[in-house]
């Protein structure tokens, strides 16, 4: 039976960071190559520590890790991205965390997405080049969600099973998707209204590629719905609610 390897080389972004003994800080990574992991970066802390420089939170960094009893250790890290730009502005630095705040919520140490760590590496490079938050950011959340496996209905009722008409429709949090005007039994739970056009682009970005997805125009107001109904549903399915919107919020005002 073969041995797992002694020490693996792979590229990650950081997720969290926090205290750990003296002068250790203990990581959450999201890696290509073995998905989300719980790092220990032994004497980062200390002043004449190289490594510090590369682990600051959503950079992307390739690092060399080495099987230790209860976490990986790191033993290696070189900056592959530490998006600037994103940190020297309060709203993108913002927008950046919630990204990765996302990916540490709906993810479990559970193996290797490549797919979802490539997705997160190119919405922080979109922010970071300076292209429509609004944009990137509900693509993210659908593409996410239809990775971890929440995807939304957006295109049948799911109550009744039918196709959802060009009309104002309804959206239920608890059953993840549309309901149709004429099904509302009692137990439907609570139901959002969303406009034609917020359900128009929310399929179109479900179902589009980015390039794509990138010559939608809705209005401010079509923006501001479809980014309160996703945080209703992530809301929901979470249990509990995200940190980065309310740090959002405070900013823009």
């Amino acid at each position: 039976m073969n041995k797992p390897p002694r020490s693996i080389r792979t590229e990650a972004i950081v997720l969290t960071h926090k205290d750990y003994g003296e002068t250790d800080r203990l990581l959450r990574l999201y890696t290509l190559h073995l998905g989300k992991v719980q790092v220990l970066a032994k004497g980062v802390r200390k002043i004449t520590s190289r490594k510090a420089g590369h682990l600051e939170p959503f950079m992307r960094t390739h690092i060399l890790l080495a099987r230790g009893r209860t976490f990986y250790i790191l033993t290696q890290a070189e900056t592959l991205d530490a998006y600037l730009p994103l940190r020297s502005d309060l709203e993108r630095l913002g927008q950046a965390s919630y990204l990765v705040e996302l990916l540490d919520r709906f993810t479990y140490e559970e193996g290797e997405n490549a797919s979802l760590y490539r997705l997160t590496q190119h919405a922080l490079e979109r922010l970071s080049r300076g292209e429509a938050p609004a944009l990137v950011l509900r693509y993210y959340e659908l593409r996410l969600l239809d990775s971890v496996g929440f995807r939304p209905q957006l295109f049948e009722c799911v109550l009744c099973g039918k196709q959802i008409e060009p009309e104002d429709q309804f959206f239920s949090v608890q059953h993840g998707g549309m309901v149709c005007p004429r099904s509302h039994p009692p137990d439907s739970g609570t139901l959002y209204p969303v406009s034609v056009d917020a359900l128009r682009f929310l399929r179109h970005f479900q179902r589009s590629k980015y390039e794509d997805a990138r010559r939608a125009n809705p209005t401010p107001e079509v923006w501001r719905e479809m980014e309160t109904l996703m945080e209703h549903y992530l809301t929901s399915l979470l249990e509990r609610s995200l940190n980065s919107p309310a740090f959002l919020r405070k900013v823009r005002k």
